[in-house]
């Protein structure tokens, strides 16, 4: 193996590491000796592949945002129609009760985007444009901006659902949310949504 290949796989090892340290302790929770721990690595290598911690945040939201990509368009790949079900039944099941450190970066990480700086958010932003857009192009029906619009609603059920479903310390609660983000997350995956009333603060908002 050359340096080349072994700097990338060290750099990539880094990256996995570090989503698992920032979704366990949030932003704040972990530092760099701790990221390099989880890693394998010492503090000196990590600052060979990242110049900060907030670099290697910004690194592991983006990696686990494509990785959520990656995993819908396998299951649009593999799953046929009923990729949407598969979907949402993966991610309100093994994603809500896995170890913290394997939850999603939808789930975990973006609410630390939101107290990040504007060039990580807008980094952020492209590649959630990008989920959004995969899972818009799987959707049955409508027009492709009601899509890509029920796609956005779809990320946002799912992740918020399953940040609910955790907050809870009973595991009936936590199953009764997921139920209920369930039905709502495959009426808006399989159906178009019906048009906002004429008189609704969001019909004015579009017209």
């Amino acid at each position: 193996m050359s340096r080349t290949e072994q700097k990338a796989q060290t750099r990539q090892r880094i990256v996995e590491a570090s989503g698992r340290g920032f979704k366990r302790g949030g932003f704040g929770g972990i530092g760099i000796d701790g990221l390099a721990k989880e890693a394998g690595v010492t503090s000196g290598a990590f600052y060979v592949h990242f110049s900060s911690k907030e670099a290697a945040f910004k690194e592991a939201v983006l990696s686990g945002i494509d990785e959520l990509r990656a995993a819908v368009e396998r299951l649009r790949a593999t799953s046929g129609a009923q990729w949407v079900e598969a979907l949402v039944d993966f991610y309100l099941g093994y994603k809500r009760v896995c170890e913290l450190g394997d939850s999603c970066a939808m789930q975990s990480l973006i609410p630390e985007v939101g107290r990040a700086g504007d060039h990580i958010k807008a980094a952020v932003q492209e590649h959630m444009i990008e989920l959004a857009q995969a899972i818009a192009d799987g959707l049955p029906e409508g027009k492709p901006e009601e899509r890509l619009e029920r796609a956005w609603a779809l990320m946002a059920l799912l992740s918020g659902g399953v940040t609910l479903a955790r907050a809870t310390s009973d595991p009936g609660a936590s199953e009764a949310i997921a139920n209920a983000v369930r039905r709502a997350a495959l009426q808006v995956g399989l159906a178009p949504a019906a048009p906002a009333p004429r008189g609704s603060r969001i019909a004015q908002v579009r017209s």
